[in-house]
């Protein structure tokens, strides 16, 4: 008898939904960065030392990203502030009554001003660590018993992306949510790698991120990290990854020229700068606005000599991607940039549309991801 009620408690436990899926605490986690922390409760008060991880809040606390946030760095609201804008639609009382510490990958903020908002942990990305523990940061808040646990969207953007989002999940009590994201995540990374996988002749590609931000300058782009990882990820040779010893820098428009890409790939947003010539991309960008970016960072001296460029393969796409919780979405972008042919039929916009309705209770809003040069 006792092995047939054993079995019938297993048969009822595979029946039972994601949401039964709870956090035991205490806990102890692995963060990105290989630390294991354990938590005594579950934190009710976060800090976030990048903005764009509230997109991760998203998915997780979804009635309200900004219910747990006791301070943030709002870095969005200049490298984007139409998403700022559309998540002040609903929350904008929460934003409004939570401090902005300015809190950057530099290190430059007032330590005591966060362990006055009496966090229970602080959430930041792992690239941001040296500048961290550089500035004292990491060694006050320690002292305070104030864990710093580090995620990852940038370093390896396609592993730790989803292996952050499950971390969350887990601290947070909200492994369910979790859950249902990367399995969605993995199920469209999966279709992207069972087409490209085979593909011995990889097409060079050169991204040129932030491409105009500050001017008619050239080139910056990332090496393995960043865009590098998700044009590696989707079957492209990142060219960055041949020049770059470290995460990011400058290469040449020579250098450039020399390599003769196959597909050059420039990013952008609504940079709010005075010399931005940049091609724009996010909500409530016209395709009219993105085309004339292009014609400006066209225009720039050399830069028709791209090989890309003269062939018709210049494209653009959303910046933080390289960034971004959602960053699925970008690397379907680029899949269909690369292999226009092999993913003729591949809808990038549906997947966003999807991610916000499905897993997300953000408001929805008309936006330009993504788009190819006209010639």
């Amino acid at each position: 008898m006792k092995n047939k009620y054993h079995l019938l408690a297993i048969s009822l436990s595979a029946l039972l939904p994601f949401s039964a899926l709870a956090t035991t605490y205490p806990v102890t986690i692995t963060d990105t960065d290989g630390q294991k922390i354990t938590l005594k409760h579950e934190p009710k008060r976060i800090v976030l030392q990048d903005g764009r991880d509230i997109l991760t809040l998203a998915l997780l606390d979804r009635n309200n990203p900004f219910e747990r946030v006791v301070a943030w760095n709002n870095n969005l609201k200049k490298s984007d502030p139409q998403t700022v804008s559309l998540l002040e639609q609903k929350w904008k009382s929460n934003i409004n009554s939570i401090p902005d510490m300015g809190f950057n990958d530099k290190g430059e903020v007032n330590a005591e001003q966060v362990i006055a908002q009496q966090p229970d942990v602080v959430i930041a990305q792992l690239r941001a660590k040296p500048a961290l523990e550089g500035s004292g940061v990491v060694s006050i808040l320690k002292e305070a018993n104030i864990p710093i646990i580090y995620v990852d969207t940038f370093l390896e953007p396609v592993k730790n992306t989803k292996e952050s989002v499950e971390l969350l999940g887990i601290i947070l009590n909200k492994e369910s949510e979790a859950k249902e994201y990367t399995d969605f995540y993995q199920q469209h990374l999966d279709s992207i790698k069972n087409k490209t996988q085979e593909i011995k002749n990889k097409p060079r590609v050169f991204v040129e991120a932030k491409a105009g931000a500050n001017g008619d300058g050239c080139c910056f782009t990332h090496n393995n990290a960043g865009w590098g990882g998700l044009i590696q990820a989707v079957g492209g040779d990142n060219i960055g990854s041949h020049f770059l010893p470290g995460a990011s820098g400058v290469i040449s428009l020579e250098q450039v020229i020399s390599t003769k890409p196959d597909v050059y790939i420039v990013t952008g947003s609504r940079w709010i700068n005075k010399n931005n010539i940049a091609a724009p991309f996010g909500y409530g960008v016209s395709s009219k606005e993105t085309q004339e970016g292009f014609k400006r960072l066209k225009s720039r001296i050399g830069f028709n000599q791209i090989a890309a460029v003269e062939n018709g393969r210049l494209y653009g796409i959303y910046h933080n991607f390289y960034n971004h919780p959602y960053n699925i979405v970008g690397l379907e972008y680029l899949a269909t940039f690369i292999y226009p042919e092999q993913f003729a039929e591949l809808k990038p916009e549906n997947t966003y549309k999807e991610i916000i309705e499905k897993y997300t209770t953000l408001p929805s809003a008309k936006f330009l991801w993504a788009a190819k040069a006209d010639k």
